[in-house]
């Protein structure tokens, strides 16, 4: 059997904490640029993943701490599933993804790194955009710096106009 690794993504695994990341980022509204917020909804909210598997990759999530989407209330859901669907269509226009993958990991048996509260991945996609050089080289290309990405992603959130 084989085994790839993705050591990029150990910084993640290392920088754990007790306390739910997403929570502080709930709580910490002044570090919003710190943290990659993208924006502030009434229910929701979008952050850049610090540790993306593509450049753009970025999360929807509520701001209630809860690990069972049955229980956010329509509300939420439907806000949520509102700023999944403007997420598409800017990774989209903003950054010419051609594809974008959308998606939610329930539950640390499905994969989830933060199983605690849940929340939408949404990663953008282009053709030939994944190879081998992960793991051959244990290197990860980013073509886009990321601070500038976050400002593109947030002002054409801030455009919408919605909040």
């Amino acid at each position: 059997m084989n085994h790839l690794n993705a050591p990029w993504r150990s910084e993640y695994f290392e920088t754990k904490s007790d306390d739910c990341v997403f929570c502080n980022i709930v709580k910490n509204p002044q570090k919003d640029d710190e943290f990659g917020v993208l924006f502030r909804a009434k229910h929701c909210f979008g952050v850049m993943n610090l540790y993306p598997y593509s450049p753009g990759h970025f999360m929807v999530i509520p701001y209630e701490h809860i690990d069972n989407i049955g229980c956010l209330d329509d509300e939420t859901w439907f806000e949520m599933s509102l700023y999944v669907k403007l997420g598409v269509k800017i990774l989209k226009e903003a950054l010419n993804a051609t594809g974008v993958n959308i998606g939610m990991n329930l539950g640390a048996d499905a994969g989830a790194g933060i199983c605690e509260h849940v929340h939408y991945h949404l990663v953008p996609r282009w053709k030939g955009d994944t190879n081998f050089i992960t793991t051959i080289s244990e290197t990860r290309v980013a073509g886009v710096d990321f601070e500038k990405l976050y400002k593109k992603l947030k002002k054409a959130f801030s455009d919408l106009n919605l909040v």
